[in-house]
């Protein structure tokens, strides 16, 4: 969660949540600085879970059933795109990161906290090892992901990034928490 506080409270205008989940980051974005949110996700039942946490929101949240990799909205649609943990279960991330990039209007704001590829070589080789069978057995989790190439490879300029190991197992805690610009 301290992650996630590092990232959703800097959401500003109009937002897009990418993977809300059980909705776990509803309760951190701030309502003098959001105007709306609309939290996506593939998962009907997780959206479920989403709705239960949305009653008595100072904050418009509006939940959408799809995928990430086909955003329903026009271009320069969202001032804000929030990802938290999502990246790793996107089915072609290349995909998605190119619609997150899409909808946000220029000089629009990436937020992201998600886990990946180590850059220290023995765990970087064990997440490459593991991967396959973690991803079957937890969803489709990948954990050998780079993260932060991928977003700039989707035509993102990285503004700033805190990479570190969270507690736990360091085969899945490497995370990139930060923000990347849109640009032209």
């Amino acid at each position: 969660m301290q992650e996630r506080r590092k990232v959703v409270p800097r959401a500003i205008g109009r937002v897009l949540e990418v993977g809300v989940g059980s909705g776990l980051n509803l309760d951190l974005y701030e309502r003098d600085r959001v105007d709306r949110v609309w939290a996506l996700d593939p998962s009907h039942t997780l959206l479920a879970r989403a709705q239960a946490r949305t009653p008595g929101r100072d904050i418009d949240v509006r939940l959408l059933a799809g995928s990430a990799e086909d955003i329903p909205f026009g271009d320069a649609a969202f001032d804000t795109v929030v990802s938290t943990f999502t990246m790793c279960s996107i089915p072609n991330l290349a995909r998605a990161l190119g619609e997150m990039r899409r909808v946000l209007r220029r000089g629009g704001r990436l937020l992201f906290s998600e886990h990946g590829l180590s850059p220290d070589g023995p765990v970087a080789r064990w997440q490459r090892w593991l991967s396959p069978c973690w991803c079957f057995l937890s969803g489709g989790c990948n954990v050998d992901r780079a993260i932060e190439r991928s977003i700039e490879d989707a035509g993102f300029r990285l503004l700033g990034v805190d990479a570190t190991y969270l507690p736990g197992p360091r085969l899945l805690t490497y995370t990139s928490t930060g923000t990347a610009a849109r640009g032209s």
